[in-house]
């Protein structure tokens, strides 16, 4: 384990543009600060390359295909009003070999102890594409620890498409809160939607908008990534058309929309063609709840042409009509291969599994159910991951109880869970995987052939939705799958899949790791100031 004091310090790499980008290896500072994104000024959990650096979102971490990644996070964290101890996850990374560094609180880890470090180190041989990183600490990214990571391919398929795919690409859509995670409520409405980190708030003071500047007759590459803590977002950017070119981290086959339905966790590459007449156009990110629209520049950006002049669109402009939405059934992959693993039939895998999703009003939490077993997910004090590296526990008695599955090895699984549940519609994300989306929330139909292939899907928020995924247990860990809605997370919206156990007991997490779980108990409870 690693003192602030002794902590490791990378070089950080600068280049022109919205993020300033550090990594593949780096230090990654957690610490509070206080801004006023949305014109509210209040104290947040913020990361930086640097101690004097923080920003929100955190800064954009970049690597390319094959590289390993050494994230050196150091816990800062002083304010009381929040919580004081972190854990960052790596989100859409497989995390193979490398369990122990995947983050979930309570499901691979016990927390960084406030004044300590902990260094994430882990490969990602065969991945490239869009992903995130946020903290997996209770509701602590809601207060700001949420930032973009991207893994080029220096031989992407795509990339006669484009001319741009670089920092300045990057575009977060986040919520943003005016009070703290931990004082909040259960169910909080956002005060603001941001993009790139700024917004305002409805009815509020003049802040300023984020900028997007691009050159006519140029062909961007941009990387959507939604960072919500709860909304999804309708995106859309006035007088231009997007071609989805990558899903997930999964490249696509090419499908042009004109609006982006985008639920937290998920991310789309998209390509724009610079076509238009030189001026000011508005980005638009409508939220599902909070304030919707567009009164005042709220949910909103602007894209700048070079040659514009510096103001802000026509506030009365309205709002585009979208007639060529994206559906998730016209998402195909890149490389179809064989489709879906496994018998192209529905209950044909090798487990079969039904979860349901309730929402208990009287206890304020949510279970899941798949029949036999109903649980409600509480991170529990010994981590999933130690528990089986004790080889003191059964299968049976692995805590939470009644939310960890078994999975054997080399399996086909396949899960189905049907939407309109309480709190609809829940996105789901499982870790340590992506998978196949067989059926889709509004459709009726089992896709084996050549269904998109994801790390999170949204449930629907219909009783006829049937979201049908599968998947093949090729990489052992204990899994946390969970809705990425952070709040209803931390009303127990989780299941965690214990995949390969025998395989896990074998893990060798590096000696730090053995100190987490020590330094982390020794601190009193925190109490919320």
């Amino acid at each position: 384990m690693l003192s602030i004091t002794n902590a490791l310090t990378f070089l950080i790499v600068t280049t022109s543009g919205a993020f300033a980008a550090i990594g593949p290896s780096t230090d990654l500072y957690v610490a509070n600060k206080h801004i006023s994104p949305n014109g509210y000024n209040r104290s947040a959990v913020l990361a930086g390359g640097a101690a004097g650096s923080l920003q929100f979102p955190g800064p954009l971490i970049t690597g390319t295909k094959g590289d390993t990644f050494a994230i050196n996070v150091i816990d800062q964290l002083t304010d009381t009003s929040m919580l004081t101890s972190t854990s960052i996850h790596w989100h859409g990374f497989f995390q193979k070999g490398s369990s122990w560094a995947d983050g979930p609180v309570g499901v691979t880890q016990c927390p960084i102890a406030p004044g300590h470090s902990f260094l994430y180190q882990f490969a990602a041989p065969d991945q490239a594409g869009t992903y995130w990183y946020h903290s997996h600490h209770e509701t602590q990214y809601c207060d700001g620890l949420r930032g973009p990571m991207v893994v080029y391919d220096p031989d992407d398929p795509h990339k006669s498409k484009y001319d741009v795919d670089d920092d300045s690409t990057v575009i977060t859509l986040s919520d943003w809160y005016e009070k703290p995670a931990p004082s909040a409520g259960n169910f909080p409405t956002p005060n603001a939607t941001l993009i790139n980190g700024l917004g305002r708030a409805f009815q509020g003071v003049q802040s300023p908008l984020a900028v997007i500047n691009v050159n006519q007759s140029t062909r961007y590459r941009f990387r959507l990534v939604s960072m919500s803590c709860d909304p999804n977002y309708n995106f859309s950017i006035d007088g231009h058309t997007m071609t989805i070119i990558e899903v997930d981290g999964v490249s696509v086959q090419p499908l042009e929309v004109d609006s982006i339905q985008i639920f937290a966790g998920q991310r789309y590459s998209f390509v724009l063609n610079a076509n238009q007449p030189v001026g000011n156009y508005w980005i638009r990110a409508n939220p599902n709840l909070g304030h919707a629209g567009f009164e005042n520049g709220t949910n909103s950006a602007i894209l700048r042409y070079s040659g514009a002049s510096e103001e802000e669109p026509d506030s009365d402009t309205p709002a585009p009509i979208s007639t060529n939405a994206l559906v998730e059934t016209s998402l195909h992959p890149l490389d179809v291969g064989s489709g879906a693993p496994g018998v192209h039939q529905r209950g044909a895998a090798d487990v079969n599994m039904e979860l349901d999703i309730t929402f208990v009003a009287a206890q304020s939490k949510f279970t899941i159910s798949n029949g036999t077993y109903t649980g409600s997910f509480t991170p529990p004090p010994l981590p999933v991951l130690l528990q089986i590296l004790s080889k003191k526990y059964t299968p049976q008695e692995l805590l939470p109880a009644e939310n960890v599955y078994e999975l054997p090895p080399n399996k086909v699984i396949e899960i189905t869970m049907p939407g309109g549940s309480g709190g609809s519609p829940h996105p789901i994300h499982l870790h340590g995987h992506n998978f196949h989306v067989i059926r889709s929330a509004g459709s009726d139909i089992d896709n084996y052939d050549d269904p998109v292939i994801r790390d999170v899907v949204s449930l629907g928020s219909q009783k006829t939705d049937n979201v049908t995924i599968r998947f093949v247990t090729d990489n052992s860990g204990p899994w946390i799958m969970h809705c990425h809605i952070d709040w209803h997370l931390q009303l127990g919206l989780a299941v965690v899949f214990a995949e390969n156990i025998p395989a896990i007991e074998t893990s060798t997490p590096p000696p730090a790791y053995d100190e987490l779980c020590p330094i982390y108990n020794a601190l009193p409870p925190q109490t919320f100031n």
